[in-house]
């Protein structure tokens, strides 16, 4: 069925004669046969979104409907890719068009020609349901890319491919159904604004080590969970996702570059490939998927990329893995529907941002979850959301930042004056915020006792007195503090400058363990407690600052994982003596 245009504004194209179109159905506009997406539809006209450049259309050009909605292709392939915002692989739109990419390309999102070398894991007379596996594939050396049923096919397998190499587009099984014989290929195909379904949905309560102090400690996050990163420019949001992509103990990244300027991108796609995943020693890109959807590409495929990722991760989560999806930034993707909605002139809501915002973000951050997924198997998996805000100015009073903190359980706020003053990560700990420590508390406790969560606990409360104490010193200065004030005010400067800085280029301080994260921050207590105590016999406070072994206890975090056990109990002991040290001397005084 085809429509004519009848006007265009930017990526907004009006066409009428569409009356057996429906909303949501992906069309072919014009000679060049350009991608877009019907957004809404008035008697036979319908609002479409372009997702390509649209300069040089007009009126009277011819639009088509494919009659599917929105979607993408699910299967091997996708790992170890970069994709556009609407899954069309840019290594090979380079290969046909060169770096400048020709409107109206069109690639499959999975290559058609390569082979995979399938494993069958059922049998003719097997039943079978949506989301029972029918074979293997080792797409990487990483991951095992398990075939499932597509959902909507329930039945008797009455064919299996032996074992081979075979293209993703053939035939591997055959299913009888209610409606008859099925064939099925290794490829799905699902639309990316719909959510995908599972058995039974679990309340997270594992952690996601991301080797971040400041966040696996002090504001950790469920996998299944949701957190927002925001921060002004120049505070380190895209560092942050970049070491989450790195350090987390997920299976498999889902990156969305959104809106975000393109040498960001180009940063991830040299540095990915060069990194070693420190569970596997391999690349990094071997369990990756980028999707690149920068500042300078197309508006409207940036508010489609969204989609795109998280839809992808649900498919990998169906398969029993972990999955985090970071989207940099959610900002920028707010910024395209308010565009888009200006151009279909919808009532604009709270800063022109249209009034369906909060409910778009809450569609995106719902979608992730620990699943027990479809399928006879017993697999759980889980997509974790984290998206950056970039709100201007810093200001998170904006709508952006207030619908997100409304949805997400964790805000991981960036500060600026922290970035300036080269404190990174550039977490600020009097702001930011952890709703998930309840649930993962038990996990916490069973796995190191109570004593890590007391440690958490009091480190939070050291902080908070610094910062009242800051006060007092601006109005009259250190020196009319009393000795336990001072006391709190090293123990806290320790805290920020021993425990919770940490340097990305650096291999030891890059990453650290629940272990070693555990023993830095008991150090640095055990001394507040040993010099406490001293206090109390009247022990000299300089001299107790003055100590050496406070210095190793700064340098115990670029210490390496073998040595660093040893370190740590060689380091207690040398602090107790010199401690007992300065007692002595005070008492011989």
């Amino acid at each position: 069925m085809s429509g004519t245009i009848t006007k265009v504004s930017g990526p907004l194209v009006v066409a009428e004669g569409l009356a057996d179109a429906n909303v949501s159905d992906v069309v072919r506009v014009g000679s060049q046969r350009l991608i877009g997406e019907i957004l809404n539809m008035t008697g036979d006209t319908a609002s479409i979104q372009v997702y390509e450049e649209t300069s040089g259309l007009g009126p009277g050009a011819a639009v088509v409907t494919t009659g599917m909605p929105m979607s993408v292709e699910l299967g091997p392939g996708m790992l170890d890719n970069i994709y556009d915002g609407i899954q069309r692989p840019l290594p090979e739109m380079r290969a046909l068009s060169g770096d400048c990419i020709t409107r109206g390309t069109d690639v499959p999102a999975l290559n058609r020609s390569k082979k995979w070398e399938f494993v069958p894991v059922a049998k003719p007379g097997d039943k079978v349901g949506p989301g029972d596996v029918l074979g293997t594939v080792q797409e990487t050396s990483a991951i095992l890319h398990k075939i499932m049923v597509p959902n909507g096919v329930k039945g008797e397998v009455t064919w299996v491919i032996k074992k081979g190499e075979y293209t993703v587009d053939e035939t591997v099984a055959k299913v009888k159904t209610d409606k008859g014989e099925r064939a099925l290929t290794m490829v799905q195909r699902w639309p990316v604004r719909i959510q995908r379904p599972y058995a039974r949905k679990f309340v997270p309560a594992r952690p996601m080590n991301s080797g971040q102090r400041i966040i696996d400690t002090l504001f950790p996050i469920a996998k299944g969970g949701t957190a927002a990163v925001p921060g002004p420019f120049g505070s380190g949001k895209t560092v942050v996702q970049h070491q989450l992509a790195k350090w987390s103990d997920v299976d498999i990244v889902v990156y969305i570059g959104c809106g975000e300027r393109g040498n960001e991108m180009t940063d991830v796609l040299m540095e990915f490939p060069e990194l070693k995943d420190p569970r596997n020693g391999e690349p990094l890109m071997k369990r990756t998927v980028l999707i690149a959807n920068t500042s300078d590409m197309p508006v409207a495929a940036r508010e489609a990329s969204i989609y795109t990722g998280i839809t992808i991760a649900e498919y990998f989560r169906d398969m029993g893995y972990d999955v985090a999806v970071l989207a940099d930034s959610t900002s920028r993707w707010a910024e395209a529907l308010r565009e888009m909605s200006g151009r279909l002139e919808e009532m604009p809501g709270e800063e022109g941002y249209p009034a369906y915002l909060a409910s778009r973000l809450a569609q995106f951050y719902e979608r992730a979850g620990v699943v027990q997924c479809l399928g006879s198997e017993d697999r759980r998996g889980s997509v974790t959301a984290i998206g950056a805000v970039s709100p201007p100015g810093g200001d998170i009073s904006e709508p952006v930042s207030q619908a997100t903190m409304r949805i997400v359980k964790v805000f991981w706020a960036l500060d600026s004056s922290l970035a300036y003053a080269r404190h990174f990560p550039a977490i600020n700990w009097l702001t930011s915020y952890s709703l998930y420590m309840d649930t993962l508390r038990g996990w916490y406790t069973e796995q190191f006792g109570e004593k890590y969560m007391q440690n958490r606990e009091k480190a939070m409360h050291i902080l908070q007195e610094e910062s009242e104490l800051q006060e007092i010193v601006r109005l009259v200065g250190q020196d009319s503090l009393s000795p336990a004030d001072r006391l709190t005010m090293e123990t806290a400067k320790m805290i920020r400058e021993d425990f919770l800085q940490q340097n990305a280029f650096v291999d030891e301080d890059a990453f650290s363990s629940y272990a070693k994260q555990y023993r830095l921050l008991d150090m640095v207590l055990e001394y507040d407690v040993l010099c406490r105590a001293a206090l109390d016999k009247h022990a000299d406070l300089d001299g107790l600052i003055a100590i050496d072994a406070r210095e190793k206890i700064g340098r115990a975090k670029m210490a390496d994982a073998k040595t660093f056990g040893a370190d740590y109990d060689a380091i207690i002991d040398e602090m107790k003596q010199q401690i007992e040290d300065v007692i002595a001397g005070g008492e011989e005084e």
